[in-house]
């Protein structure tokens, strides 16, 4: 896997797609990426062999997905701890695993689709996501982190009405795989600039003011070796595939009264090392 430390992938003024490095490690938003000059590579992709920084700068004018399509969304449900005790459940003995149709990706600044039907129960999840690198099956945990092309910010859109078990037989994917209903981004961070990936903050902010999550990612029951390991068991993970990790407490679904999202609302899903995604929700 080609060395980098922080991925973005852009269109210039010109409509031109590259990917670029972003210096410096402070925090990466809509505001700090637009307009900018970064440095770009050569590569249709990072899992290119020949993908490799160049000398040639270009300046930003859309961010789009760090990733232009993805196989799968592998996604772990009630993975935070807290989260599991805001339910009222157990902590799950083995990763709960659903996932999420390559038409869900979405870019981090994107607005979401919500369908008509979807609208009365809408909430969102901030979530760590794991970027495989290469393609890998039967990984120990010992070795999982050597597959990992990098970290991303994710936010496991769900509409609830449909998650709900009476609707969908215990099965959330189907709630949580609408188009568009997984923005990720605003950039790749490398392994060697995340450092431990359990030991990062993240939070959830509803039109601009509004906190619904604050947590760290030492609150994860599965960590990410073990969610690998058990992802490949017996099963070929392709690289591309993105793991959302899970949700910390603070969801609308479980707020006093539910906090559920209304259209227009934009909700910003901010990781440490990471960035900020910022997604409208637009009722259809």
């Amino acid at each position: 896997m080609a060395p980098f430390s922080r991925l973005v992938r852009f269109r210039n003024p010109a409509g031109q797609i590259f990917y670029g490095e972003v210096p410096g490690d402070e925090l990466t938003t809509k505001e700090s990426l637009q307009g900018s000059q970064v440095a770009v590579y050569k590569g249709e992709t990072p899992f290119d062999n020949d993908f490799s920084l160049t000398d040639q700068k270009e300046e930003i004018a859309e961010v789009l997905a760090p990733l232009a399509h993805v196989p799968v969304f592998e996604c772990v449900g009630v993975n935070y701890l807290k989260h599991v005790q805001e339910t009222g459940g157990e902590p799950p003995k083995h990763p709960v695993i659903f996932k999420k149709a390559p038409d869900a990706l979405a870019g981090p600044f994107e607005d979401v689709p919500i369908h008509p039907e979807c609208q009365s129960q809408m909430d969102y999840e901030a979530e760590l996501c794991v970027i495989i690198g290469k393609d890998c099956k039967n990984v120990s945990a010992d070795d999982a982190l050597d597959y990992v092309l990098g970290y991303t910010a994710g936010n496991d859109v769900s509409a609830r009405y449909w998650q709900w078990k009476e609707r969908s037989g215990g099965q959330h994917g189907s709630a949580k795989g609408f188009d568009k209903f997984a923005p990720i981004g605003p950039v790749i961070v490398s392994p060697s600039a995340i450092g431990d990936p359990h030991d990062l903050s993240l939070k959830t902010i509803v039109n601009g003011k509004d906190v619904r999550q604050e947590s760290r990612t030492d609150d994860l029951i599965f960590k990410v070796p073990e969610i690998i390991q058990h992802l490949s068991r017996g099963t070929t993970l392709r690289k591309g595939t993105v793991i959302m990790t899970g949700t910390p407490s603070g969801v609308a679904a479980f707020m006093k009264p539910p906090g559920f999202l209304q259209d227009g609302d934009v909700v910003e899903v901010e990781i440490e090392k990471i960035g900020r995604l910022q997604n409208k929700m637009v009722f259809e």
